[in-house]
């Protein structure tokens, strides 16, 4: 787990929401599981709360208009669905559904991190043999496509006591290996990068200390990805109405992919977009 630092100045610049950026698509929420992001959103942002359904809302002045500026965190991912008897992880999506077919694909051989109760453990998805397997479908026909059920991780366990003495065990949090790439002209690739820019702006602009107008009330929220918002309707219960609501977000390229993209420019128009909005300018 990457824990985030306080940056404390009133006025960011305009690099300032970069390495925020970085920080969080550093981190992990699985839908469902946000709590060890949450934690350090609180140390983000002073006189924060948590709310009873996990979100994290801090409220700015006060009086009419009562509006609410929110952004989801979490992130459509895996959690441990077994261990088998060689120590093998075998994975189980969590969220909603994919946006496209291949989702899953993008496991197959490639690293990934499954959050236990001693940390963080690294594995990596086994990649069948092509050797062993070319041809069993039948001749002329295409191997079957990958799916999470053909995912197994291993986490270099050669028994499953080996793998619950490392902290995993069954509905630990999983995710690709996050490796935050910054490149080109401010652009940032990583898996969620763009909700992870976005809530970064909207702590970036917290933390400018805005002078709102009526009161706002900051949601970054949990459990968007499941029917019906979980977190934002429950933040609309407990702290609601609103006159407004308005929810923090960014445009990416290659979504829903290892490498989506967002630019960190836009991440600064939209710092100061939310500014704007908070003092009703």
């Amino acid at each position: 787990m990457l824990l985030l630092t306080v940056y404390p100045s009133n006025r960011l610049t305009a690099q300032s929401v970069d390495p925020l950026a970085i920080r969080l698509g550093n981190m992990t929420a699985v839908t469902g599981l946000e709590q060890a992001m949450t934690d350090s959103l609180l140390g983000l942002l002073p006189g924060s709360t948590r709310d009873r359904a996990g979100n994290v809302t801090l409220t700015i002045g006060q009086g009419a208009p009562k509006r609410l500026v929110q952004c989801p965190l979490d992130e459509l991912g895996y959690v441990v669905g077994n261990i088998t008897g060689d120590g093998y992880v075998l994975l189980r999506r969590v969220g909603a559904p994919t946006t496209y077919p291949l989702f899953d694909q993008q496991l197959e051989g490639h690293r990934v991190t499954v959050f236990g109760t001693k940390g963080a453990v690294p594995g990596v998805v086994a990649v069948k043999s092509t050797h062993l397997t070319r041809g069993r479908v039948g001749s002329g026909a295409p191997d079957p496509v990958f799916t999470v059920d053909n995912a197994y991780v291993d986490v270099g366990a050669a028994t499953a006591a080996d793998a619950r003495a490392l902290g995993v065990d069954v509905l630990a949090p999983v995710s690709l290996a996050k490796r935050p790439l910054p490149y080109g002209d401010r652009l940032l690739a990583a898996p969620g990068a763009g909700r992870r820019a976005a809530c970064a702006a909207l702590v970036a602009a917290v933390q400018t200390k805005p002078k709102v107008n009526g009161t706002v009330v900051v949601a970054l929220t949990v459990r968007s990805l499941y029917t019906g918002n979980a977190g934002l309707a429950s933040v609309k219960a407990l702290l609601g109405p609103f006159d407004d609501i308005k929810t923090a977000s960014l445009t990416t390229r290659y979504t829903d992919t290892a490498v989506e993209t967002v630019a960190l420019g836009d991440a600064d128009a939209l710092v100061k977009q939310l500014v704007t909005w908070m003092e009703g300018r």
